[in-house]
């Protein structure tokens, strides 16, 4: 998968250029996490259609240039009452409370070690031509380590709550519940990791329980980022992604990688209680090994699979295209019980431990998706709904396309964010 997209080109996106095998380095590589995973190829470049992104996919890639507003700087031993200068930096929660909507904040490099929720709240937004920015300063990396706190609902990491930000260049790990939840809207989160959170990674959903349907998250990006070996002690709710149950229209997520978390890389789920949520994209992005930790931890609690799509037979009509799952515990891609007609397009699974493709009814459009199986028996694919001879389902043998699959999984972020997936040395699209 070598893709570039419309925020690429816009100049989105900043860092350095990874080299992968198969690949021309243009800087000093930087290599990104990789597993090992086989796939299908399609031609070397992708033009991915900008249709369904926010407005937000223009943003300046310059983090310096971005502010209009103050500018203040944060380290782990800052001091609340500092003036937030770079040589007399303050702390996370007071810069919060500090900077003017469009300014920037700056996380110097090293270990924070907050033990309650950081939270943006409500009201304390950007505007839609300046984004208010929370930002790793440049070149460094700040992590925000919450293993202060115990496992509870109450104890997230980070709230983001406000509309119109920009979080970028962070890791957040270890927080009670979610690692970043974000409850506003219009906002980009970028370039972020969460991992070993006691809940999903990085989920979106409604800032309280009071909060109206018009005011459910909507129009939030969250791009090349990575959410891994997050998990619950129940084994059954910590997904490396979410926007479930109280999310509103527009969400996008683009260029992002989700592995080993105990239950499903992906989670679209509804319920009856809270009725349908708004559309998700989901796009360019990369599922494997949930439903395993990295250590090798198993939960049979968990439901294990890549991308899940829905819950409770509410219809949804989602867009799932140019993604890959790769031997996630479960299904790769699953309806689970969502009726409507999802756009499930240009997609590849393989070797899932049960079904590739699990979709049992509904009206989906399915169009160029590819399953194989190489070292994993699994079952036949199931796609009800509207298919035509662009797709190579697995029905007992691989299709001409998978011979392309072979061989192990790399995958790094390039220097303006795109997701660049390998098999055996190999760049592949889906």
């Amino acid at each position: 998968m070598h893709i570039r997209s419309a925020l690429a080109c816009a100049g989105l996106l900043a860092g350095t250029l990874v080299a992968l095998s198969g690949t021309t380095a243009q800087a000093a590589p930087t290599p990104h996490r990789a597993g090992t995973v086989p796939v299908e190829a399609g031609p070397d470049t992708v033009r991915p259609a900008a249709a369904g992104l926010p407005d937000h996919d223009r943003l300046d890639a310059d983090v310096s240039a971005a502010a209009t507003g103050a500018v203040l700087y944060v380290s782990p031993n800052g001091s609340a009452a500092a003036p937030g200068t770079q040589s007399a930096p303050t702390t996370l929660t007071s810069a919060i409370s500090r900077v003017t909507p469009g300014g920037t904040i700056y996380l110097r490099g090293g270990t924070y070690t907050p033990s309650v929720t950081v939270t943006v709240p409500a009201g304390t937004d950007g505007t839609s031509g300046a984004r208010t920015t929370l930002s790793a300063y440049p070149g460094e990396k700040p992590v925000l380590d919450f293993s202060a706190q115990s496992e509870n609902p109450a104890n997230r990491g980070i709230q983001l709550n406000a509309s119109y930000w920009r979080l970028y260049g962070l890791t957040v790990e270890h927080a009670g519940d979610n690692g970043i939840f974000v409850g506003g809207s219009n906002n980009v989160v970028e370039r972020v990791v969460t991992a070993y959170n006691r809940d999903t990674g990085l989920q979106l959903g409604r800032a309280s329980s009071t909060t109206p349907t018009a005011q459910w998250p909507s129009n939030n990006l969250i791009v090349s980022s990575e959410s891994h070996d997050n998990a619950d002690s129940d084994g059954e709710d910590a997904d490396g992604f979410a926007a479930k149950l109280t999310t509103g229209t527009g969400n996008v997520f683009q260029y992002d990688v989700s592995h080993n978390n105990i239950d499903d890389g992906w989670d679209l789920y509804t319920k009856t209680d809270t009725g349908p949520i708004g559309p998700v994209t989901i796009e360019y992005s990369l599922s494997y090994g949930n439903g395993t930790l990295s250590d090798g931890t198993v939960n049979s609690n968990g439901d294990r699979n890549g991308y899940k799509l829905g819950g409770d037979d509410i219809a949804v009509n989602h867009v799932v295209r140019h993604d890959i799952a790769y031997r996630n515990g479960h299904h790769g891609f699953t309806y689970n019980s969502n009726p409507g007609r999802m756009t499930v397009s240009d997609n590849v699974g393989i070797d899932n431990a049960e079904r590739n493709f699990s979709f049992d009814k509904g009206t989906s459009v399915f169009r160029t998706d590819t399953s194989c199986r190489f070292a994993v028996s699994g079952s036949n694919d199931k796609t009800v709904g509207d298919v035509d001879g662009s797709d190579q389902f697995w029905t007992g043998a691989n299709g001409s396309r998978c011979s392309s699959y072979a061989g192990a999984l790399g995958w790094s972020f390039a220097s303006d964010g795109h997701l660049v997936v390998t098999f055996g040395g190999r760049v592949v699209n889906p």
